[in-house]
């Protein structure tokens, strides 16, 4: 598919077909960059997207309390004072 190069103030803009969009997974945000001299748009990518729900899942797999604390050990029992 070929597109016209459209201007806009100074710059230049590709109307980019809503199939395209949808296909690709654009919102209102996307990343641009340079790669061997083709450019190429990508949806915006987040910082830690996704690690709420891999903290959720991996504390549903442990057995134990955060950190392998379980509270009364040895040291506990003989040498702590309160």
């Amino acid at each position: 598919m070929k597109a016209e190069l459209i201007r806009i103030g100074n710059s230049r803009g590709v109307r980019i077909p809503k199939p395209l969009i949808e296909q690709c997974g654009l919102g209102d945000v996307v990343e641009l960059r340079v790669e061997n001299d083709r450019l190429v748009i990508s949806p915006e990518s987040t910082p830690r997207k996704g690690w709420g729900e891999a903290f959720r899942a991996a504390a549903e797999k442990t057995t134990t309390a955060p950190l392998g604390i379980t509270g009364n050990n040895k040291f506990d029992r003989r040498d702590w004072k309160w």
